[in-house]
């Protein structure tokens, strides 16, 4: 078959399908072009999922006549003030929305500018343009696409459900009225009910005011200020304490100069800040806003500009590391799950409905039924079906010095069942695992031991050969400085395979080729020989779970007192290595709501 030049109409809606991949993609370039039109409100409307009908209108500075009869042709744009596409200080600057967007649907765009008597419209369908035509619209920009992909119907038949394109199209309106707290946002439709974000205060409270109302009011009690910056680079924004988790890692939220954008960078990032700190399963919430010389990133790697490149992408990803550790660790006791409304949730009389609650149903209920447990009889003394025993262990009021009321976790009144240390403070009390506490405070202790003395290592009496591709061989070596910090001496041993002389003593008897592999692959994605110092610290976490005070340990009341000394000067104390909560707190205010005095 002979090579041909392609019709312009084809070119065109080839074009599109890179920009255009669903209404999301639309309302995402619309609502980019109103904010880089300096834009202070912007209302988003659509009908059908978008395929029918998207609106969106904006009070920014709008165009010119002339202005209007070149934004919808191909590869013109007013976001460059050159050539230059290193020096990308907007949004959208490709050049490629309006006209892709006219080329597969039926776009009216109608704006008029500050130094125009009246407004302008102009309409295109399937790539073609109408005469630019006087219009009434008091100021700024209103731009609606109708019937989209009627001119590619073959596109229709991959789009989904109405309700799934117009939540594709609420997630996009959320990271960008994230990314935009000055701006009022308004997103409305037949799907759902309208939903208005008013503009916020400038700086980080109204920063987080914006973040609550989009993440919801658990985000903004829960948020922690995160801030660092190194080499013109500034990392700031809010990340969730570890009490506030989810079951993927959707809530994270990453934005570029301004720019909402998905990028591995960030979730490997998050990993690694929050691996001492919560289980493996569940992921934090975070939005984390990245301010850099617009030279340092590239915005211009995907059509639908949701990814961008750093130049030093190492420096990114331990910033971010950094400002997230060191927040964690300033709000260390915060951490911890002490929220008093779940705790009161817990006690509260009613909680659950009366005549539904079967008492075997109970906690207190020994496993196997009723095996060697009588139920309570009326005939038998009240007292007696409810004896449970003494505490394991007591100290009284006077045997506490008074001045330990004052310290944050108080003074060591009771141990109950043996697992739990009741204390009291000033204004409440404090309920502490014993077992999550302890094994933090051993955890802590192993990691400044390996900070002081480095990682031991092992010597091999044979080294074991781990064959594998060229790249993968090149890539392990080059690190190979690195990986020996943390006790792994590799060299190359021809030209797919790799020696391994020393591994560290801490991992005891290793695979050294599933060791291997998994760095190769976590190079590749994060370029970093993190997950090996991860590696480490999970054996030291192991080994800690192992070393502190077990559940049904009875301690006497000096080593309960102790225990809680080492909690108040350990980082990180909120938590225990695995992510569950050391200690909950309730206040004298809270008791008191409990027993109605409040």
């Amino acid at each position: 078959m002979p090579v041909r030049q392609l019709p312009e109409t084809i070119v065109n809606r080839i074009a599109a399908g890179e920009v255009v991949e669903r209404p999301a993609s639309v309302v995402k370039e619309l609502v980019e072009n109103a904010i880089d039109a300096g834009a202070s409100r912007i209302d988003i409307f659509s009908d059908g999922g978008g395929r029918r009908k998207i609106v969106i209108a904006d009070d920014g500075s709008g165009m010119t006549q002339a202005d209007l009869a070149l934004a919808v042709d191909r590869h013109a744009t007013s976001k460059l003030d050159d050539e230059d596409l290193l020096q990308i200080r907007t949004l959208g600057f490709r050049g490629e929305a309006l006209p892709s967007i006219g080329a597969v649907a039926r776009l009216t765009i109608t704006t008029r500018h500050a130094t125009e008597p009246h407004a302008w419209t102009l309409n295109v369908e399937g790539g073609d343009k109408s005469p630019i035509a006087p219009a009434a619209l008091s100021q700024g920009t209103r731009v609606e696409v109708a019937d989209l992909f009627f001119a590619t119907p073959a596109r229709l038949k991959f789009l989904k459900t109405d309700r799934t394109e117009a939540e594709a199209i609420r997630e996009v309106v959320r990271r960008l009225a994230m990314a935009r707290p000055e701006v009022a946002f308004t997103l409305a439709g037949e799907e759902r009910a309208p939903v208005t974000w008013a503009a916020a205060l400038p700086g980080a409270p109204g920063q987080l005011t914006r973040l609550g109302d989009i993440l919801g009011a658990d985000f903004r009690a829960n948020a922690i200020e995160v801030r660092a910056e190194r080499e013109g680079v500034i990392v700031e924004g809010f990340a969730a304490s570890p009490s506030l988790t989810r079951a993927n890692a959707l809530g994270q939220y990453l934005f570029v100069n301004g720019r909402p954008v998905r990028d591995k960078l960030i979730l490997g990032a998050v990993r690694a800040a929050y691996s001492d700190y919560l289980p493996r399963d569940r992921h934090p919430v975070v939005a984390l806003f990245v301010t850099l010389d617009s030279r340092e990133v590239d915005a211009n790697v995907h059509p639908a500009k949701t990814e961008v490149r750093f130049r030093n992408a190492g420096l990114v990803r331990a910033l971010i590391v950094h400002a997230l550790k060191e927040g964690l660790a300033r709000e260390g006791r915060r951490t911890a799950a002490n929220s008093a409304s779940s705790v009161i949730s817990t006690f509260r009389p009613g909680s659950v409905p009366p005549g539904n609650w079967d008492w075997r149903s109970s906690p207190s209920y020994p496993v196997g039924g009723g095996a060697g447990f009588a139920t309570p009889s009326f005939a038998e003394p009240p007292q007696a079906a409810f004896d449970v025993g003494g505490p394991s262990a007591d100290v009284r009021h006077h045997e506490a010095a008074p001045d330990l009321l004052d310290r944050p976790l108080g003074a060591a009144r009771t141990q109950i069942h043996e697992t739990y240390i009741v204390s009291q403070t000033r204004d409440g009390l404090i309920v502490v695992d014993q077992h999550a506490a302890h094994e933090r405070i051993v955890y802590e202790r192993l990691k400044a031991s390996l900070d002081a003395n480095g990682v031991q290592r092992q010597i091999l009496l044979i080294p074991d050969i781990v064959e594998m591709d060229e790249a993968t061989v090149e890539r392990l070596v080059a690190r190979a400085d690195e990986l020996a910090k943390f006790g792994l001496v590799v060299e190359s041993f021809g030209p797919g395979a790799v020696a391994v002389r020393e591994t560290p003593s801490l991992l005891g008897k290793t695979d050294a080729a599933s060791l291997l592999r998994d760095l190769a692959e976590h190079m590749a994605e994060w370029d970093e020989a993190l997950p090996l110092e991860r590696r480490l610290m999970h054996v030291a976490a192991t080994m800690a779970c192992h070393g502190s005070v077990r559940a049904g340990r009875v301690l006497k009341p000096e080593e309960m007192n102790a225990l809680l000394r080492e909690m108040e000067s350990t980082p990180n104390s909120g938590q225990c290595n695995h992510g569950r909560p050391t200690y909950v707190e309730l206040t004298l205010t809270d008791i008191e709501k409990l027993f109605g005095r409040r």
